[in-house]
């Protein structure tokens, strides 16, 4: 559909949820910070998650205490079409947050990321598709859909590198181009949740998400690395980095990403089978460890662990930022949280709250 980015219309003028909303990966990461936010704004939230990430249950207990429970829990997984169909009705809307997470995780069993993101996905779309109150999917997908990115013209310098061409970074009309396991299996996903927008009606955006960081992260080497730099300068732990350390991420706070989840849904009449990049943009850019070493450092008060570098991974990117253009013209949004802020809330809820 085409939407005119300067219509009034599309500008959100309320904070709204729908009555009723399926979280599903309700226990990750994204999927908690987006239930505390759902809440605490009156909607009737249902948390569906397998469980099988380590952590993820603790994650959504802790979740639980500090709203008192106000939350209704299901224990099921995507790949399985009864489970989706049981936990999608009576729902008004759907974040679909679940799957596989990792690149390398997917180059070890493709197999299982092909289930866990592709199959899962469109078994939370067809559900959707099934159901009488046709419910709104808002899917999260990813910046790896635009694979590795090597025909941009890059610059290198001194602790960082620089996109020659696209100052304000990769927008939504650069060609998808799958560049390992988890973004063939993403995009599939993604395929799936837009054309059963324009093939059946069902009211769905696509999140291409950037670096997204904050509360709850429970990151490992192989994914939230952000987290991980946290842990490790925390606790002294080694540190390994993939790359020469000047790869560059834009950063941006899960609290700035469900804002932008409110405001598809706000208005999703006008946006139903629409994309946005969402990520910090070219102003919450930097290389993961040479520009962002003494942000970090500052907010840890104490200096990082050194690092050993190794070898670049299968589709990473030496450089990614998401141009936010759309999200700030259509939506009327842009980050609020800056860098040094949300460090320094990360590592404040590690010091409580580490596991």
């Amino acid at each position: 559909m085409s939407v005119d980015p300067h219509s009034a219309a599309l500008v959100p003028t309320a904070r709204r949820w729908p009555g009723r909303v399926l979280v599903t990966g309700g226990a990750g990461f994204i999927g908690t910070n987006a239930i505390r936010h759902l809440v605490h704004d009156g909607a009737e939230v249902t948390a569906f998650d397998s469980f099988r990430r380590p952590g993820s249950e603790r994650n959504l207990e802790l979740l639980q205490l500090e709203l008192e429970s106000q939350v209704r829990v299901v224990v099921g997984d995507v790949r399985d079409p009864d489970a989706v169909d049981r936990a999608m009705a009576n729902v008004d809307a759907v974040l679909h947050l679940a799957g596989q997470t990792a690149v390398t995780a997917s180059l070890d069993d493709p197999r299982g990321d092909m289930f866990d993101n592709a199959v899962g996905t469109f078994n939370v779309v067809d559900a959707a598709r099934r159901s009488p109150k046709q419910p709104i999917v808002v899917y999260a997908s990813t910046n790896k859909v635009y694979g590795s990115l090597d025909d941009l013209a890059v610059a290198e310098e001194v602790d960082r590198y620089r996109l020659i061409d696209l100052p304000h970074g990769v927008p939504e009309s650069r060609p998808l181009d799958f560049a390992s396991p988890y973004a063939c299996s993403k995009g599939a996903g993604e395929i799936y949740v837009r054309d059963f927008a324009r093939t059946y009606g069902v009211p769905t955006v696509v999140i291409r998400q950037s670096c997204i960081y904050g509360e709850r992260q429970l990151g490992v080497e192989d994914q939230g690395w952000l987290a991980w730099f946290v842990r490790s300068g925390l606790s002294g732990q080694p540190l390994s980095i993939f790359g020469d350390g000047k790869q560059v991420r834009d950063l941006l706070h899960v609290d700035d990403l469900i804002d932008v989840y409110h405001r598809v849904i706000d208005r999703i009449d006008h946006l139903s089978g629409e994309v946005f990049n969402v990520g910090g943009g070219a102003d919450r850019s930097m290389s993961i460890w040479w520009q962002l070493r003494p942000t970090l450092e500052s907010a840890l008060g104490t200096a990082m662990p050194e690092p050993t570098f190794g070898p670049w991974r299968v589709g990473d990117q030496k450089i990614f930022i998401a141009d936010i253009t759309k999200a700030r013209e259509v939506l009327g949004w842009t980050p609020r949280i800056s860098t040094t802020d949300g460090l320094n809330r990360l590592v404040d809820w590690f010091r409580v709250d580490e596991r």
